[in-house]
Protein backbone atom coordinates (compact mmCIF):
# COMPACT_ATOMS: atom_id res chain seq x y z
CA UNK A 1 0.00 0.00 0.00
CA UNK A 2 1.16 3.54 -0.73
CA UNK A 3 2.20 5.65 2.23
CA UNK A 4 0.95 9.27 2.22
CA UNK A 5 3.56 11.90 3.01
CA UNK A 6 3.20 15.05 5.09
CA UNK A 7 2.61 17.16 1.99
CA UNK A 8 -0.56 15.25 1.16
CA UNK A 9 -1.82 15.62 4.72
CA UNK A 10 -1.05 19.34 4.65
CA UNK A 11 -2.93 19.78 1.35
CA UNK A 12 -5.96 17.98 2.71
CA UNK A 13 -5.92 19.98 5.92
CA UNK A 14 -5.61 23.24 3.99
CA UNK A 15 -8.66 22.19 1.96
CA UNK A 16 -10.67 21.90 5.18
CA UNK A 17 -10.44 18.16 5.83
CA UNK A 18 -10.66 17.88 9.62
CA UNK A 19 -9.41 14.27 9.70
CA UNK A 20 -6.67 14.82 7.12
CA UNK A 21 -4.41 11.99 8.30
CA UNK A 22 -7.22 9.43 8.19
CA UNK A 23 -8.36 10.63 4.78
CA UNK A 24 -4.82 10.47 3.41
CA UNK A 25 -4.59 6.82 4.47
CA UNK A 26 -7.92 5.99 2.83
CA UNK A 27 -6.89 7.70 -0.39
CA UNK A 28 -3.59 5.84 -0.38
CA UNK A 29 -5.36 2.53 0.17
CA UNK A 30 -7.68 3.22 -2.77
CA UNK A 31 -4.87 4.07 -5.19
CA UNK A 32 -2.99 1.45 -7.18
CA UNK A 33 -0.16 3.73 -8.30
CA UNK A 34 1.42 7.01 -7.15
CA UNK A 35 -0.16 8.72 -10.17
CA UNK A 36 -3.61 7.51 -9.21
CA UNK A 37 -2.99 8.59 -5.61
CA UNK A 38 -2.29 12.10 -6.87
CA UNK A 39 -5.48 12.11 -8.93
CA UNK A 40 -7.58 10.98 -5.96
CA UNK A 41 -5.94 13.51 -3.67
CA UNK A 42 -6.57 16.31 -6.16
CA UNK A 43 -10.24 15.36 -6.39
CA UNK A 44 -10.61 15.45 -2.63
CA UNK A 45 -8.77 18.78 -2.35
CA UNK A 46 -11.13 20.15 -5.02
CA UNK A 47 -14.05 19.39 -2.71
CA UNK A 48 -15.48 16.05 -3.83
CA UNK A 49 -16.85 14.00 -0.93
CA UNK A 50 -14.30 11.47 0.26
CA UNK A 51 -16.80 8.66 -0.29
CA UNK A 52 -17.22 9.63 -3.94
CA UNK A 53 -13.45 9.76 -4.39
CA UNK A 54 -12.71 6.32 -2.91
CA UNK A 55 -15.99 4.78 -4.12
CA UNK A 56 -17.42 3.58 -0.82
CA UNK A 57 -18.73 4.63 2.57
CA UNK A 58 -18.63 2.82 5.89
CA UNK A 59 -22.13 2.33 7.27
CA UNK A 60 -23.14 0.05 10.13
CA UNK A 61 -19.88 -1.84 9.71
CA UNK A 62 -20.49 -2.45 6.00
CA UNK A 63 -18.54 -1.07 3.05
CA UNK A 64 -21.26 0.45 0.91
CA UNK A 65 -20.53 1.30 -2.73
CA UNK A 66 -21.19 5.00 -3.40
CA UNK A 67 -20.79 6.27 -6.95
CA UNK A 68 -20.23 9.95 -7.77
CA UNK A 69 -23.51 11.86 -7.70
CA UNK A 70 -25.18 9.47 -5.26
CA UNK A 71 -26.31 10.49 -1.75
CA UNK A 72 -23.71 9.51 0.85
CA UNK A 73 -25.22 7.57 3.80
CA UNK A 74 -24.87 9.48 7.07
CA UNK A 75 -23.82 7.98 10.36
CA UNK A 76 -26.98 9.37 12.02
CA UNK A 77 -29.04 7.04 9.85
CA UNK A 78 -27.57 4.11 11.77
CA UNK A 79 -30.28 4.87 14.36
CA UNK A 80 -32.91 3.94 11.78
CA UNK A 81 -31.17 0.61 11.19
CA UNK A 82 -30.97 -0.05 14.92
CA UNK A 83 -34.67 0.60 15.42
CA UNK A 84 -35.65 -1.37 12.31
CA UNK A 85 -33.69 -4.40 13.46
CA UNK A 86 -35.15 -4.36 16.97
CA UNK A 87 -38.08 -6.73 16.97
CA UNK A 88 -37.73 -7.68 13.29
CA UNK A 89 -38.38 -11.37 12.83
CA UNK A 90 -36.25 -13.64 10.63
CA UNK A 91 -37.67 -13.67 7.14
CA UNK A 92 -39.33 -10.27 7.56
CA UNK A 93 -40.49 -8.39 4.47
CA UNK A 94 -38.54 -5.11 4.41
CA UNK A 95 -39.04 -2.19 2.02
CA UNK A 96 -36.47 0.61 1.80
CA UNK A 97 -37.99 3.68 0.13
CA UNK A 98 -35.80 6.57 -1.07
CA UNK A 99 -33.05 3.99 -0.71
CA UNK A 100 -30.17 5.92 -2.28
CA UNK A 101 -27.19 3.57 -2.25
CA UNK A 102 -29.31 0.93 -0.51
CA UNK A 103 -27.30 1.29 2.70
CA UNK A 104 -30.23 1.04 5.13
CA UNK A 105 -31.80 -2.00 3.54
CA UNK A 106 -28.44 -3.72 3.19
CA UNK A 107 -27.64 -3.12 6.86
CA UNK A 108 -31.01 -4.45 8.01
CA UNK A 109 -30.61 -7.54 5.82
CA UNK A 110 -27.12 -8.05 7.25
CA UNK A 111 -28.56 -8.18 10.77
CA UNK A 112 -31.84 -10.06 10.32
CA UNK A 113 -31.74 -13.55 8.87
CA UNK A 114 -33.63 -14.34 5.71
CA UNK A 115 -35.00 -10.85 5.06
CA UNK A 116 -37.05 -10.38 1.88
CA UNK A 117 -35.70 -6.98 0.85
CA UNK A 118 -37.17 -4.55 -1.67
CA UNK A 119 -35.61 -1.13 -2.29
CA UNK A 120 -36.78 1.84 -4.38
CA UNK A 121 -35.27 5.09 -5.58
CA UNK A 122 -36.22 7.59 -8.25
CA UNK A 123 -32.61 8.39 -9.20
CA UNK A 124 -31.09 6.02 -11.80
CA UNK A 125 -27.55 6.46 -10.42
CA UNK A 126 -28.75 5.54 -6.93
CA UNK A 127 -30.54 2.48 -8.29
CA UNK A 128 -27.34 1.29 -9.99
CA UNK A 129 -25.51 1.66 -6.68
CA UNK A 130 -28.20 -0.04 -4.65
CA UNK A 131 -28.17 -3.05 -6.94
CA UNK A 132 -24.52 -3.53 -6.07
CA UNK A 133 -25.17 -3.23 -2.34
CA UNK A 134 -28.33 -5.14 -1.50
CA UNK A 135 -27.21 -8.61 -2.53
CA UNK A 136 -30.20 -10.84 -3.14
CA UNK A 137 -32.67 -7.99 -2.61
CA UNK A 138 -34.78 -6.47 -5.37
CA UNK A 139 -34.21 -2.85 -6.42
CA UNK A 140 -36.71 -0.81 -8.41
CA UNK A 141 -36.45 2.56 -10.14
CA UNK A 142 -39.43 4.85 -9.69
CA UNK A 143 -41.39 7.18 -7.45
CA UNK A 144 -41.93 5.81 -3.93
CA UNK A 145 -44.42 2.89 -3.99
CA UNK A 146 -45.20 3.07 -7.71
CA UNK A 147 -42.72 0.40 -8.94
CA UNK A 148 -43.32 -2.08 -6.09
CA UNK A 149 -45.08 -5.32 -7.01
CA UNK A 150 -48.72 -5.35 -5.87
CA UNK A 151 -48.03 -8.69 -4.20
CA UNK A 152 -46.44 -6.69 -1.36
CA UNK A 153 -49.68 -4.92 -0.46
CA UNK A 154 -50.50 -5.69 3.17
CA UNK A 155 -47.33 -7.79 3.61
CA UNK A 156 -44.58 -5.36 4.61
CA UNK A 157 -43.27 -5.90 8.14
CA UNK A 158 -40.70 -3.08 8.16
CA UNK A 159 -40.94 -0.04 5.93
CA UNK A 160 -38.01 2.39 6.18
CA UNK A 161 -37.85 5.77 4.45
CA UNK A 162 -34.92 8.15 4.66
CA UNK A 163 -36.83 10.60 2.48
CA UNK A 164 -35.34 14.05 1.82
CA UNK A 165 -36.26 16.42 4.66
CA UNK A 166 -34.15 19.54 4.19
CA UNK A 167 -36.42 22.59 3.66
CA UNK A 168 -35.91 24.09 0.21
CA UNK A 169 -34.75 27.38 1.68
CA UNK A 170 -32.03 25.66 3.71
CA UNK A 171 -30.34 23.82 0.84
CA UNK A 172 -27.98 26.75 0.29
CA UNK A 173 -26.84 26.50 3.91
CA UNK A 174 -25.71 22.90 3.56
CA UNK A 175 -21.98 22.05 3.32
CA UNK A 176 -20.65 22.33 -0.26
CA UNK A 177 -19.95 18.59 -0.35
CA UNK A 178 -23.70 17.95 -0.11
CA UNK A 179 -25.24 20.77 -2.11
CA UNK A 180 -22.73 20.58 -4.99
CA UNK A 181 -22.14 16.84 -5.32
CA UNK A 182 -25.26 15.08 -4.08
CA UNK A 183 -28.53 15.03 -6.06
CA UNK A 184 -31.08 17.69 -5.11
CA UNK A 185 -33.82 15.06 -5.22
CA UNK A 186 -32.16 13.33 -2.26
CA UNK A 187 -31.99 16.53 -0.19
CA UNK A 188 -34.89 18.88 -0.93
CA UNK A 189 -38.05 18.10 1.04
CA UNK A 190 -40.08 21.13 0.01
CA UNK A 191 -40.98 24.30 1.89
CA UNK A 192 -41.00 22.71 5.36
CA UNK A 193 -38.95 19.66 4.41
CA UNK A 194 -41.82 17.22 4.89
CA UNK A 195 -43.38 16.97 1.41
CA UNK A 196 -41.96 13.55 0.51
CA UNK A 197 -42.44 12.23 4.04
CA UNK A 198 -46.15 13.05 3.87
CA UNK A 199 -46.50 11.10 0.63
CA UNK A 200 -44.69 8.10 2.14
CA UNK A 201 -46.81 8.14 5.28
CA UNK A 202 -50.15 8.70 3.52
CA UNK A 203 -49.91 5.42 1.58
CA UNK A 204 -48.09 3.30 4.15
CA UNK A 205 -51.17 1.59 5.60
CA UNK A 206 -51.90 -0.05 2.24
CA UNK A 207 -48.53 -1.79 2.27
CA UNK A 208 -47.94 -2.60 5.94
CA UNK A 209 -48.83 -5.98 7.39
CA UNK A 210 -50.86 -5.98 10.63
CA UNK A 211 -48.38 -4.95 13.31
CA UNK A 212 -45.98 -3.67 10.65
CA UNK A 213 -43.84 -0.61 11.30
CA UNK A 214 -42.95 2.48 9.33
CA UNK A 215 -39.70 4.30 10.18
CA UNK A 216 -39.02 7.80 8.89
CA UNK A 217 -35.85 9.77 9.61
CA UNK A 218 -36.57 13.44 10.27
CA UNK A 219 -35.08 16.55 11.84
CA UNK A 220 -35.46 17.17 15.55
CA UNK A 221 -37.36 20.39 14.89
CA UNK A 222 -39.55 18.68 12.31
CA UNK A 223 -40.50 15.67 14.42
CA UNK A 224 -43.83 17.12 15.55
CA UNK A 225 -44.86 17.67 11.94
CA UNK A 226 -43.82 14.14 11.04
CA UNK A 227 -45.81 12.71 13.97
CA UNK A 228 -48.86 14.69 12.84
CA UNK A 229 -48.52 13.16 9.38
CA UNK A 230 -48.44 9.68 10.94
CA UNK A 231 -51.67 10.41 12.81
CA UNK A 232 -53.37 11.58 9.61
CA UNK A 233 -52.13 8.39 7.94
CA UNK A 234 -53.76 6.17 10.57
CA UNK A 235 -50.59 5.12 12.40
CA UNK A 236 -49.67 5.26 16.06
CA UNK A 237 -46.30 6.96 16.38
CA UNK A 238 -43.43 7.67 18.72
CA UNK A 239 -40.21 9.64 18.38
CA UNK A 240 -36.86 7.91 18.94
CA UNK A 241 -33.76 10.09 19.29
CA UNK A 242 -30.03 9.59 19.77
CA UNK A 243 -28.15 12.69 20.92
CA UNK A 244 -24.75 11.18 20.16
CA UNK A 245 -25.75 10.65 16.53
CA UNK A 246 -27.88 13.82 16.36
CA UNK A 247 -30.52 11.52 14.93
CA UNK A 248 -34.32 11.46 15.08
CA UNK A 249 -36.58 8.72 13.78
CA UNK A 250 -40.36 8.60 13.98
CA UNK A 251 -41.75 5.07 14.25
CA UNK A 252 -45.35 4.26 13.43
CA UNK A 253 -47.34 1.07 13.90
CA UNK A 254 -50.32 -0.31 12.10
CA UNK A 255 -52.59 -1.74 14.79
CA UNK A 256 -53.05 -5.45 14.87
CA UNK A 257 -56.26 -6.67 13.26
CA UNK A 258 -58.63 -7.99 15.92
CA UNK A 259 -61.08 -10.67 14.74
Amino acid sequence: MLVPDVDVVARLRAAGCVFAEDEARLLAAAARTPAEFEVLTARRVAGLPLEHVVGWAEFCGLRVVVEPGVFVPRRRTELMVRVAVSGARPGAVVVDLCCGSGAVGAAVADRVAGVELHAVDIDPAAVRCARRNVGAGSVYEGDLYAPLPVSLLGRVDVLVANAPYVPSGAIGLMPPEAREYEPLVALDGGVDGLDVQRRVIADAVRWLAPGGRLLVETGARQAAGTVAAFARGGLRAEVVSDEDLSATVVVGWLDQVVV
